[in-house]
């Protein structure tokens, strides 16, 4: 399953914070039409089929057709010349 560092879910919190923003809302992680692109976006809530990324304190929510692609991965985000980006790594094997 995917992973979220504290530094993404501070992202996610800040793009989620606005007071017309339902709960519900977070951060939606899907395969764009070119499978080798990931599709990023603040929703107000999840699809039907969207899977929720579980131990964060913020709603991530992962498309059906990115969860495999997705599974042994970790969300991060850093800030860059263009503002905050997301970058995936794969996750730290123990």
């Amino acid at each position: 399953m995917l992973t979220v560092t504290e530094n993404a879910q501070e992202v996610v919190r800040g793009l989620t914070s606005d007071e017309t923003m339902p709960d519900s809302a977070g951060l939606r992680l899907a395969l764009a039409e070119d499978p080798t692109q990931l599709e990023v976006s603040v929703v107000q809530q999840p699809e039907a089929t969207d899977q929720v990324v579980e131990g964060t304190s913020v709603p991530v929510y992962v498309a059906e057709n990115a969860t495999e692609v997705l599974d042994d991965k970790t969300l991060d985000a850093a800030q860059t010349e263009q503002g905050v980006g997301f970058t995936l790594a794969p996750q730290a094997t123990a």
